[in-house]
């Protein structure tokens, strides 16, 4: 469309800004197919850019989109196959073109969008038997803070009815979870008015685990107290070292004391799909989450939460309000998630599992499981390195570098600082129990085995380095 009196119009034809985009695109994907000698500093020509202020008057949008496209690959990008830090995303390139489609379109999944809508149910239900859980209700979100926070209104409102319209004026109530449970959880019983004085930190076993014993103390002595125990929380893949905690184990505690159990597998419930065993017990769940921008592979943002329980989160979202009619006679997604304005998040889960089918996925997560296991095992033979006890549960493996006459801690956080500034691969510092650790985590579909030793390669170059400059 060319028409000149047309407003928002561009200097060129919008299928020529697209052709000039893909290419773009393509180019990127091509970059990410093999691993970066280093991260470019910020040439000029962005520095100008980020300088710049608000465009009266436009510019070709051939060159503002090589602009964008500059900006980026100036930009950390976590698709790359040496990018190991925190829990990355992989950007699938089939959830990219999903995404671009959505926004195409512009659906509004906050009320009925007919096929959307149905494609959304569909997707969560995918998504639910790739784990093996048996979802009743769910929906795509933002991520595992949304999903927890959804969640835990969720058994807030079970355990203590009512409250959502009272406020929580009385119940004492708590929510019990371990020692390395995600801050999002904190941010959520904050936000939800029970309090982070109210989260009840469950001491770990030696794998890292929850302990249910000491869980099924705290909530009998906190229920004699006249407090109102209102979730457990599992965490099925710890951000520090993926450890999970023991679902049926946990579920034997809260069942016969009627409290829910919510699994939060932002990170590491898609290995279920994989090692099932790790995860047993998944189904007497009352609610989980997985973030499919994890260990799905697709673009931020796209989260799921779930709940074998029907209507479980109406309970907690649920109005009737004169703008938002329930012409179909059935919830609006608006009630049952947080979000109004809801993007078309399930099309890139859907359209990655069509494309590439759910054994595709399950060889992918089977092949970072073994990355991890490869960097154990390598790590554990060397003299200068140091591992955990145990070896690792999922696809994070702490390791130390700890070369004679060093002190370990200012030395491997001096050392971590030194691969980001580097740029081969890049990761970052974790404190484990007062020590500092490099802390890298697989989660990409294009890391091979050559990229898992590299960062070795480079954690002992860089660590002699400084050994040697006394740092």
């Amino acid at each position: 469309m060319n028409d000149p009196e047309r407003p928002l119009r561009l200097d060129a034809t919008r299928e020529e800004a697209l052709e000039h985009a893909a290419k773009l695109v393509a180019e990127a994907w091509r970059s990410f197919d093999r691993f970066r000698p280093e991260e470019p500093a910020l040439d000029e020509r962005v520095r100008e850019l980020i300088r710049g202020a608000l465009p009266e008057d436009p510019v070709p949008v051939h060159e503002a989109l090589d602009d964008a496209a500059r900006i980026l690959d100036e930009s950390i990008a976590q698709p790359r196959p040496r990018y190991f830090a925190f829990i990355g995303s992989s950007g699938l390139e089939i959830g990219t073109i999903g995404d671009l489609l959505a926004q195409t379109y512009d659906i509004n999944l906050a009320v009925d969008a007919r096929a959307a809508t149905v494609v959304e149910h569909q997707a969560v239900r995918w998504v639910a038997e790739f784990v093996g859980y048996p979802s009743a209700d769910g929906a795509f979100t933002s991520g595992g803070t949304i999903s927890n926070l959804t969640a835990i209104a969720a058994a807030r409102e079970r355990a203590l009815p009512g409250s959502r319209h009272r406020g929580l004026t009385a119940g004492h109530p708590a929510v019990y979870c371990s020692e390395e449970v995600h801050y999002s959880v904190t941010r959520a019983v904050e936000l939800l008015g029970i309090g982070s004085d109210n989260l009840r930190a469950i001491p770990l076993d030696g794998l890292r685990r929850m302990r249910p014993d000491l869980l099924a103390a705290t909530i009998d002595a906190d229920v004699a107290a006249g407090v109102t125990p209102v979730a457990v929380i599992a965490t099925a893949g710890t951000t520090l070292t993926g450890a999970v905690d023991p679902i049926a184990e946990l579920a034997d505690v809260c069942e016969p004391r009627d409290v829910w159990l919510h699994v939060d597998g932002a990170y590491g419930l898609p290995a279920a799909a994989v090692r099932p065993e790790l995860f047993d017990g998944l189904e007497r769940a009352d609610s989980c989450s997985i973030d499919a921008h994890k260990w799905l592979y697709v673009p931020k943002a796209c989260g799921v939460v779930m709940s074998r329980h029907a209507g479980a989160f109406a309970g907690a979202f649920a109005h009737e309000e004169g703008y938002l009619p329930h012409q179909q006679h059935e919830l609006h997604a608006a009630d049952i998630t947080l979000e109004y304005s809801r993007p078309f998040r399930a099309l890139k889960a859907w359209l990655a599992f069509r494309a590439h089918g759910a054994r595709q996925f399950r060889e992918a997560i089977a092949r970072n499981l073994d990355e991890a296991e490869l960097l154990y095992r390598h790590a554990q033979a060397t003299e200068d390195f140091e591992v955990m006890e145990a070896p690792p549960q999922l696809s994070i493996t702490p390791i130390r570098h700890v070369p004679r006459d060093v002190v370990p801690n200012p030395h491997n956080q001096a050392l971590a600082d030194a691969i980001q500034s580097d740029g081969r691969v890049y990761l970052a510092s974790a404190l484990i129990d007062g020590d500092v650790w490099l802390r890298p985590c697989f989660v990409n579909f294009r890391t091979t085995d050559d990229d898992v030793l590299a960062l070795m390669d480079v954690a002992r170059e860089l660590g002699e380095r400084l050994a040697r400059e006394g740092a």
